[in-house]
Order: structure tokens, then sequence, then C-alpha cells
């Protein structure tokens, strides 16, 4: 009976061995091939080599069919690791232009898991990227030196005109985060880089495909795998046609060429970016090739800061040129009527306070004030709207009712055109000045500088320009885009939409004659163009820092608006002396194709003129 027993206990654990050996085969072997891809990437790379065919990039034009931005080839040198044999490193390095020094650093490089999460020995990996025609040249004769390196098509991106790099933006070899955040894209692929290259990439990138190549035994490649019927075709990607005029856009950085500031025009009836000038620029065609780098190294380290877009980054005090703002908000409010007087004894005087402002008539009317741009005027219009206590509470409840006109403007968040690294300005409320004063103890006299577009007001030249074209169209406004047109898709709504102020349209008509009233009389007269009634309001904004700033809005013709712009200049001095003239000369060469011949002279100044020696910068 025991050695039954034994026997009957000795079946069992021969049998628990054997079942147990039997599930660590089977687990062992659903590893290998489910979640394991090591040994099947192994698998596939001895019989198969699959090579990314990339599609061609998007194509760029402006509003009048004007080719920007095209494609052409480059080429990248890629490695499988596996497959690499004893050959001449020195002939290589050679033939491609590089040291052996820089070919073994680049080696580590590839196979640092830190700097390529991605390695594996039997993947195509990426040796350099964008190659010389000529360099290709030489080396696709001796490729077949160089077991386990072959030669890899792209695109670069080439640009017809020099102009534009801000709203552009350029192309980049894509960084560890890139990869993270979207499974597209693999090491060595590019990805745009600023400007709409950045904020329409999905558009413009299109769809990768894939050439399947069989292998022999030796590794050699026999051909395409099943005559191809499983490659897929790369896709290419959509085009673009953008609102902006490249003439005027060029024209504009000729303006602006030895100033520090930016330009920008709106076409009021779409909110389309006519040109979006930032000085100084830089040439598009630096940021492509193997010189890229250094090239963006040299442009980040310029002391003037050429990739600071300042059309949409800077933010600034917009001077004068924040009085409409001011006009309008007192007229829906019932705290002036157009034919409101208020006094300017060279300035707003209240006890010791003082706001200063230049000689003209006074008593004045609120178009007049607009004509001569006074001080003192709106000074007087805020007090009269903050202090009073029959129409409201207390200072912060007129206040938060200021600022929400303000928003409704466009001022103090971003307006969402479509670019990467939009500021949103400032405007404070009422919970601002509270905790810098107390609550309750403070009034319009504390404050009174905003009136005139000073103190702790900053706007965007974009938020300027969307002003002027809110204007023109006599109470709202689209949301600025610089993108026209995207093959095979709509625009997304958000630039379609009308965006109404808090102000009545009768009360833009006021404001629309005071404009023109100081282009035809007042501080914009040096801006008159023959045969185009054009309005506008300068602006001198205060700088701490140095020399005041330039500024001007305005748009044409006044009825039926055609465009709307703002060009600020830093360092620049009073508004007439810069802003005016070069924002006339941009409305009249989008109007009328030139100059007129009674105005060059004024055409010369701005092209010659150095503003950018007050800036206090020292260059390279």
């Amino acid at each position: 009976m025991k050695n039954d027993y034994n026997l009957e206990k000795r079946k069992f654990v021969i049998g628990g061995t054997m079942l147990l050996v039997g599930l660590i085969y089977l687990i062992r072997l659903f590893l290998l091939q489910v979640p394991d891809n090591d040994y099947k990437t192994f698998a596939d790379s001895n019989a198969f080599l699959k090579k990314i065919q990339y599609p061609s990039r998007g194509l760029i034009y402006d509003r009048n069919d004007k080719l920007l931005v095209y494609n052409q080839p480059a080429y990248d040198i890629m490695m499988i690791m596996r497959e690499v044999q004893p050959f001449d490193t020195l002939d290589f390095c050679n033939t491609i232009g590089i040291t052996k020094e820089q070919f073994h650093r680049r080696i580590a490089m590839v196979k640092d898991r830190r700097l390529n999460p991605g390695y594996s020995a039997y993947t195509p990996q990426t040796f350099i990227s964008q190659l010389s025609a000529q360099d290709y040249g030489r080396l696709q004769e001796k490729l077949y030196k160089f077991p386990g390196f072959f030669i890899q098509n792209r695109m670069l991106r080439q640009y017809t005109y020099n102009s534009g790099a801000n709203i552009l933006g350029n192309i980049r070899e894509v960084s560890l985060r890139d990869i993270e955040n979207d499974d597209y894209y693999i090491r060595g692929d590019y990805t745009g880089d600023l400007g709409v290259e950045k904020s329409y990439e999905k558009y413009l990138r299109g769809e990768k495909g894939v050439e399947i190549l069989l292998r022999d035994a030796h590794g050699r490649i026999k051909g395409r795998f099943e005559n191809g019927i499983y490659d897929e075709s790369p896709v290419s990607g959509k085009n673009l046609k953008l609102s902006i005029d490249v003439e005027l856009q060029e024209y504009g950085e000729k303006l602006m060429k030895n100033k520090i500031g930016a330009i920008v025009a709106i076409e009021p009836s779409t909110g389309e970016v006519l040109a979006l000038v930032s000085s100084p620029g830089y040439d598009p065609s630096s940021l492509i090739g193997r010189e890229r780098g250094k090239n963006y190294l040299a442009l980040n380290r310029n002391p003037y800061k050429p990739l600071y877009d300042r059309a949409i980054m800077a933010t600034y005090p917009p001077g004068s040129t924040f009085k409409p703002t001011q006009g309008l908000i007192y007229l829906q409010e019932g705290i002036i009527s157009t034919g409101t007087m208020y006094p300017c004894y060279h300035g707003f005087i209240s006890g010791r306070l003082r706001v200063g402002c230049h000689v003209h008539e006074s008593p004045l009317s609120l178009l007049p004030a607009i004509r001569t741009s006074c001080n003192a005027y709106f000074c007087y219009g805020l007090k009269s709207m903050l202090d009073n206590r029959q129409k409201y509470r207390s200072t912060s409840e007129a206040f938060e009712i200021w600022k929400d006109y303000m928003v409704s403007m466009g001022y103090g968040y971003r307006l969402g055109i479509d670019l990467p690294g939009e500021s949103r300005g400032f405007i404070p409320n009422s919970n601002y000045y509270s905790k810098i004063y107390g609550e309750n103890r403070w009034r319009a006299l504390t404050i009174i500088s905003i009136a005139i577009g000073q103190g702790e007001i900053l706007a965007t030249p974009l938020q300027i320009a969307n002003l002027s074209a809110t204007i023109a169209n006599r109470g709202y406004f689209y949301t600025p885009h610089v993108v026209k047109e995207i093959q095979d898709n709509n625009l997304d709504k958000a630039f379609t939409t009308k965006h109404y102020t808090k102000v009545d349209p009768q009360y833009y008509e006021a404001m629309v004659e005071g404009m023109r009233m100081a282009v035809t009389g007042g501080t914009c007269r040096m801006g008159a163009i023959p045969g185009i009634e054009m309005c506008g309001k300068t602006g001198t904004a205060q700088n701490p820092h140095g020399k005041d700033h330039s500024a001007f809005m305005g748009f044409a013709p006044m009825n039926n608006p055609k465009i709307a712009i703002c060009v600020y200049v830093e360092n620049a001095g009073f508004g007439a002396t810069y802003g005016v003239p070069i924002g006339s000369l941009m409305i009249e060469k989008y109007l009328k194709g030139k100059i007129s011949p009674e105005r060059e002279w004024i055409e010369q100044n701005m092209l010659k003129a150095n503003t950018i020696i007050f800036s206090g910068i020292k260059g390279n």
C-alpha cells in the first residue's frame, strides 16, 4: 500500500512539473510574439528593409498667387547599425566632408538611448541630415563601399522672396518632446518651427508612405516585396494661400530698415492680414540646410532680437492711438456728447497733478480733441466717468465697466491670430489697483494716465491695427489671420465670425470723422494722400528708458475701407515724425500701387532714416 501511495505522489509531481514547463514555454512564446517587438524587429529586418517615403510638403502662396515657399530635394545619410561592416572610415569622411572625430561622435550619439530613445540596431537611424547635392553625388558613387549605409530622399524648403520670415517660419528636426507628443514623428523627421509652418504643420506635412524591400540571406536588397502590393504611397501636404501681399510686405520691410518696431496692415472687411512686418527681420533662407543650427544660434544671440516677432509679441504703451477707445466709451456711457467741451491749459491740471499737452485751441469738443490729440480732453472724460456717483456706486464698478468695453474692442487678451507666440497685452482690472493702493483708496486721478494710453496699459501692434479695422467697420472686427485658403479644407469659423464691440455704430461715425479731421488739418496732415480719403490717429508713447516711441493707426478709404494699419517705431519720437509717413506710404502703395511724385521725398526720407541708433542697443 505504501509503495502504491508513493507511486501516486510521483505521478502528480511529474505531471505538475510537465504542466509548469509547458506553461513557461507558452508564456515565453507569448512574450516573444506579442509584447516584445525586439525579436520581431530582428526577424523583419533580416527579411525586409522598410524605407519611409516622405511626402512633398505643402506649398505656400501669397494672396495674389505668387509662390513664396516651395520644396527642393535633400538627402539624409541613414544607417542600420547591425549591418555596418568594417570599411575605410577616412574615405567615408572625406567623401561627405567631415572629420573622423565627427564621425565617431555621431556614431556615439546615434547609439545613446538618452539622446535617441528610439534606437535599435535593426532599424534605420539618421546619421547625417540635409546632405548637399554635391556631397550626395560623391557619396552615391561610393555607397557600395560602405555597407549598412543608404541615402534617404527628403525635401527642404526654398524661398522665392527674402522677406516675411516671421510669417512663414521654417522647419527643423523634431525634438524628443515632439516625438512624445505626436506619434507621427520619428527621430530625424522635420516639423514646422515658427510662423505658419508651425501653426499649420498638420496640413502642410502630409502623410508618410513606406516602401518594403526584400533582402536575401546576406542582407542584400533583391527588390520590392510582393511587387510592392504592400507599399503605401505618401500623400502630399496641403497648399496654403496666405492673405499677405508679398509686395506690400517687402515694401514695409524696406521702410522699416534700420528701425526697431512693427507694421501691421489688415483688410477690415475680412480680418485678413495684408502685411505683418517685424523689424529687424532676417532672411528666411538662412534657416535651411546644414548651416541652420549655426545661423539660428547667431540670430538668437543678436541683441536686436530678429527672431522676436514684434508685430504680435511686443507689448507697448499705445499712447494717443488709445484715445479713440476712450471717446467711444464716454459717448456710449453718456458721459459726453460730441458737443461736450473741456478746457486744456497746456494739459490736464488738478491740484498738483499735471498731464502736459501741446498748444491748441481751448476749450474744445470731442472731434477737435481727436484732431489735435488733446491729452486734457480724455483725462477730463475719464475723471467724469470714474468719479460719477450718480451713475456708478464706486470707482471700482465704473472701472470694471470701462475695462469690459476695452476687452470688447480686442484689448487685454489674445486676439487669436493663426501664428504662434501672440501676446495678450495688458488692461488692468479694479482688483489690480486695489492690491496696489488698497480697496476704495484709489480714484480717477490715481490712474489718470491710462486715459491717454500710458501707465499700465500695454498693447501689441496687432491689437492697435485691429482697433483701426474696428473703427473702419464702424464697430466690429474679424479675428486677424494670415492664411486665406487651405487646399481642400475650410478656414476655422473663428476667422469668419464678426465680433461686435459694446459701442453702438452711431458713435463710430463720430470717431471716423474726427480721425479724418486729423489728416486734413491735424496731427496726421503729413499723411494726406492725393485722391484718397485717409483717416488717422497719431501716438507718441512715453518711454522711461529713452526716446519716445512713434505710433500711428489709420485706414483708407474713409468709406468702404480696404486697409487698416498700425505703425510702431521704437525710439523715434513724435507719432507724426515716423509713424504717420510710414503708415500713409503703406496705404498709398497698397491702394494705388505706387507713390505719388509729390510724396516721393517722404518715401526717400523714410527709406534712409535710421532710428535704431537711438535704441541704446549695441549691435554685433
